[in-house]
């Protein structure tokens, strides 16, 4: 009880600040949830599941695939490749029974590399209630109606990695933002929700394809977080070494802080999304590069401007654990499961370790908080619930459906949804929600 009240003060306090995103509803409607940080106003999530307990449907899916799916009223939406990645598609399924309404799908034929671990398709898509908002790639971006209509498709020329793509489209006000590669092509996109139309763009230096042979590995697969900070809106994303801040109707870079990259070494990768609240921004790379948190308004209120680094920086890890899901602000503390499957809690005001526990198997899973509780998936189809509190790792339930799994859970309507490589899951402990 008590800490579900924390959170519940937690989430008071945030729309207080005026933080983006928490108009609350039932839906998940796009990366991350409606605030775009992984916390669900849900209650009643099932504690436990197995193949056999509380599966309210399960669909067969026609190939693997690593993106999270969203849920709007009774549809659940999600990207799917097949063909080796030559068809890209949309499906549309109703979310009281698993059937499919409608699939809109793209042909792309060119090459395009990726990782055997990243099937194409695994950007999520995102929804405003109007509109449905799909990056592929290289095949493009699109956009549908609630009912499969396209209504626009922007082409964006190639994207190529050798480790492939996956970050997300953003939808706030007017405006759809995407980090567009990684790659030598890399750029911070935003477009006009209603007519793809460039609004501005933000090139980045990027980094070379990839081979067995090359001296660094640089790309960024983070996707931004659009959030209220002081008086303005803000457009938030990690790139190689450095975090930054743009404003979200002209693409002026706001503020910077370096400090993401590891010490003497010249790999630079970032995986996850920023950890963003009304008091401090928390950015980690990936592949033991840096991690570091920062405060993203002065101490009289004022707006930050310009580099960061020296005056707003609060603490900086210069190496880490692989890190590929995203973690949870809970309070005073962050939440945080490593590709590894260690949990960690960590103090973000001094970034200060309160500990670190072995949870689950490898995991490329975001974490999900939804009343006190957080949920994380392994690859080998694990889903531990431990209790987001500072003092020790403690752990609720291990649930598992034996189906390799690198998407993150989503929850909505009172059930979790699961992507699995095989199944697309809706699980939960109460009857379909009329």
């Amino acid at each position: 009880m008590v800490r579900v009240c924390h959170v519940g003060c937690l989430i008071a306090a945030w729309m207080l600040h005026g933080f983006i995103g928490f108009a609350w509803g039932d839906d998940w409607p796009s990366w991350r949830g409606p605030a775009a940080n992984g916390v669900s106003r849900e209650v009643e999530l099932p504690l436990t599941w197995s193949p056999e307990e509380h599966v309210r449907w399960k669909i067969a899916l026609p190939g693997p695939g690593n993106s999270t799916p969203i849920i709007l009223g009774d549809r659940v939406y999600l990207t799917q490749a097949t063909d080796k990645g030559k068809q890209r598609s949309l499906i549309c399924f109703n979310r009281k029974d698993g059937s499919q309404v409608w699939q809109k799908s793209v042909e792309f034929t060119a090459t395009e590399p990726t990782h055997n671990t990243n099937p194409f398709c695994s950007a999520s898509p995102v929804t405003d209630g109007e509109r449905i908002v799909v990056s592929h790639g290289s095949a493009g971006l699109f956009c549908y109606d609630l009912d499969g209509h396209e209504q626009w498709q922007r082409e964006l020329g190639p994207c190529h990695h050798i480790w492939g793509n996956a970050a997300s489209p953003v939808i706030h006000g007017e405006l759809v933002y995407l980090n567009f590669g990684p790659g030598e092509r890399t750029f911070l996109l935003a477009v006009d929700k209603r007519t793809g139309k460039d609004a501005w763009r933000a090139d980045e230096p990027g980094g070379k394809l990839g081979d067995k042979g090359q001296p660094e590995w640089i790309g960024s697969w983070s996707t931004p977080v659009v959030a209220k900070i002081g008086a303005r809106d803000e457009v938030i994303l990690s790139w190689p070494g450095v975090v930054k801040a743009y404003h979200p109707q002209t693409g002026a870079v706001l503020w910077t802080c370096a400090g993401l990259s590891k010490d003497k070494a010249t790999d630079s990768l970032v995986y996850t999304t920023p950890l963003v609240s009304p008091e401090v921004v928390i950015a980690m790379g990936g592949f033991q590069n840096a991690w570091l948190g920062l405060r993203p308004l002065g101490p009289d209120g004022a707006n930050a401007a310009g580099d960061i680094t020296a005056a707003h920086r609060l603490w900086r890890h210069p190496s880490a654990p692989q890190r590929i899901g995203s973690g949870v602000i809970v309070g005073d503390h962050v939440y945080m499961v490593n590709e590894p499957g260690t949990a960690q809690c960590i103090e973000w005001k001094t970034g200060k370790i309160l500990w670190t526990e072995r949870a689950t198997s490898s995991t490329w899973a975001n974490l999900v908080l939804s009343e006190g509780r957080l949920y994380t998936t392994s690859l080998d189809g694990e889903t531990v619930v431990f209790a987001a509190q500072p003092d020790k790792l403690e752990i609720l339930a291990r649930n598992k459906i034996p189906e390799r799994t690198l998407a993150s859970l989503a929850p909505a309507h009172g059930a979790i949804y699961l992507r699995t490589y095989n199944h697309l899951w809706c699980l939960a402990t109460t009857a379909e929600q009329k």
